[in-house]
């Protein structure tokens, strides 16, 4: 009888077999993961260099071109238009045009929202730029970041915008605490005043303001004997005023835009109650000053900018007589004025950037040439200067006060 041949064990089998599959399983998720890891690094360079055409590069816009912030949004972008078309008319920059797109929020946060969703995923422009208004842009702030888009020019000082410092902010103007830390010192150290009172828009531009003078007034050892506000969109004033005039105020620090700054004005003046009047830049100096005629006599302004045309030709800076020179020459409708000409060097701040950058264009390049701008003279007395871990390029704030029929440059 012929022996059956010794039966093999099938766990070798087994066991070979699921080393192999699990072998097999994990170089199919490396080659998973590397294709995903490769999908989304071209992902990221593609939209790095989003809006970027062989002729053209695309900006997006969002700010209030209607409604009661209108004159800021409007203003701030024929500014900064009034330089690109210069731009563009010679040449553009290394053989591409400049070419914005704008929508109007309203200075409604969530219209800004729905308007930068707008600008970065539909019209997929190159960066975002002049921005108006604390409220808006802080609201697109996780937006920019996620996407990794420059912001280029913020009509806003806020705090929250600077620290702590974002690599795709880039702020251009100097912040409402430099601005309401210089209107306190010169209330209680040029004119010897001690009962300060804040007068402020309820939201984030407004607590930002109050912030800012808050810290300054300690410096005195100080806290303001009042403080008003209204809402935003709203001339409801009154309570706020009679809160402060009960309160005895020799000034107060406003932080508001035109129209309800203007109202508190007329109302206060109205009543007998005679304060000093400090603004901040963002109120919009020259439409405040139309809309109170001559009340505007000796209401405060601090600027971030400089006068357009000061009244002395010896204080004529060649940065603002070249943007004076353009905005006629684009905008002959419009009255040379703060607002615009920092839209102005928001636009000159972007060019530079771009130019630095080169031909080889992208978002993290652009981020890189605006952290080597050093003291570039703009020609307002000013220089600019970035790094990666300072994204406000001005400092100073210009103090100006109303005075026959125009803002006067406080010199000294």
């Amino acid at each position: 009888m012929i022996p059956e041949p010794p039966r093999q064990s099938k766990a070798p089998l087994y066991r070979t077999f699921v080393l192999n599959a699990c072998v097999i399983a994990c170089i199919l998720a490396i080659l998973l993961v590397l294709g995903c890891e490769k999908d989304l690094a071209s992902l990221q360079s593609d939209t790095r260099s989003n809006g970027i055409q062989s002729d053209e590069i695309l900006i997006g816009a969002s700010l209030g071109l209607t409604g009661h912030a209108g004159y800021l949004g409007t203003q701030t972008l024929h500014g900064a238009m009034a330089y690109i078309h210069h731009i563009n008319e010679n040449g553009g920059i290394h053989g591409r045009q400049i070419r914005v797109i704008s929508y109007d929020d309203g200075y409604d946060p969530p219209r800004c929202v729905l308007n930068t969703q707008r600008l970065i995923i539909e019209d997929k422009v190159f960066a975002l730029f002049c921005y108006v208004g604390t409220p808006t842009a802080v609201k697109i702030v996780p937006l920019v970041e996620e996407a990794r888009i420059p912001l280029v020019g913020i009509f806003s000082g806020a705090n929250v915008l600077r620290d702590p410092v974002s690599r795709y902010l880039i702020n251009v103007r100097a912040s409402y605490y430099q601005e309401t830390g210089a209107a306190v010192r010169h209330l209680v150290e040029k004119r010897n005043l001690r009962k300060i009172a804040v007068f402020y828009q309820y939201d984030a531009y407004g607590f930002d303001g109050l912030r800012g003078t808050e810290l300054a007034l300690k410096h005195y050892d100080l806290v303001p004997v009042a403080t008003g506000t209204y809402l935003r969109g709203t001339l409801g004033v009154e309570e706020g005023l009679n809160k402060i005039m009960a309160a005895g105020a020799e000034a107060v620090v406003m932080i508001g835009t035109y129209e309800p700054c203007a109202r508190f004005i007329q109302l206060s003046l109205s009543k007998g109650f005679k304060p000093v009047f400090a603004n901040t830049s963002f109120v919009g100096a020259d439409e405040l000053s139309r809309l109170l005629g001559p009340d505007a006599d000796g209401v405060i302004v601090t600027q971030v900018v400089p006068p357009p045309e000061p009244r002395r030709k010896a204080l004529q800076l060649w940065g603002a007589s070249d943007y004076v020179e353009r905005l006629k020459q684009y905008f002959p409708d419009d009255a040379p004025n703060f607002v615009s000409l920092e839209g102005y060097i928001n636009a000159k701040v972007l060019v530079e950037g771009l130019r630095r950058a080169g031909r080889y264009l992208d978002r993290e390049r652009f981020i890189e040439a605006i952290d080597s701008i050093h003291d570039l003279d703009l020609g307002i007395a000013n220089p600019l200067s970035f790094s990666p871990d300072r994204h406000q390029g001005l400092e100073r704030v210009y103090f100006t006060y109303f005075k026959d029929g125009r803002f006067v440059w406080l010199t000294d």
